[in-house]
């Protein structure tokens, strides 16, 4: 299979200074599907991923719908890896193969009452967009004692401002709709 004359793909910044988002002209996963790797993975798990952890001093890959966000490591300077992402996703693209393999296993999402509903439709509705929007992700982990615990993944993993995020954005408006949340933290 040949390279799509019409694919598209283009960078923007996170507010981690360490991630690129990679937006793609087309979809990468189905639905609301997505993945979160701090280490490379296998062919069967994501080959998406394998091929961009090939590249020399990628510490994490998120992928999402459209997206794809490459976190380096500290010592790395962009000017010295982006071509070669470019061409790790160029190459994935061409090859026809599914970014998430047969083998990948999403985390379950965590269950429970009437609270974790409502923690769960706030986080889906307003929050996960508007992280998306940064080339992150967060994903309910659980509610116990007043406490939502949430996993930051992508651009938020690591992030210089993940903190702010977590405490002034997602913990303030959970607290604000939901009464019973006191403390929202990142596991």
């Amino acid at each position: 299979m040949s390279l799509d004359p019409g694919f598209r793909m283009h960078a923007e910044r996170t507010p981690n200074p360490n991630s690129i988002k990679w937006v793609l002209g087309q979809p990468l996963v189905e639905g609301r599907a997505n993945a979160f790797f701090d280490v490379a993975p296998g062919a069967t798990v994501s080959p998406l991923a394998e091929r961009l952890f090939a590249v020399s001093g990628v510490r994490g890959v998120f992928v999402a719908a459209n997206f794809i966000t490459v976190t380096k490591a500290d010592d790395v300077d962009w000017a010295d890896i982006a071509q070669d992402v470019v061409n790790a996703v160029k190459s994935h693209v061409e090859s026809g193969e599914a970014a998430l393999g047969a083998s990948y296993e999403a985390k379950p999402e965590a269950s429970g009452g009437d609270i974790e509903a409502r923690i769960q439709r706030v986080l889906e509705e307003e929050i996960r967009p508007a992280v998306a929007m940064d080339g992150g992700d967060v994903v309910f982990a659980g509610f116990r004692d007043g406490r939502v615990e949430l996993y930051m993944q992508g651009s938020c993993s690591g992030c210089p401002s993940s903190r702010a995020t977590l405490k002034l954005g997602i913990e303030a408006r959970l607290r604000e709709a939901i009464p019973e949340v006191r403390e929202v933290v990142a596991l």
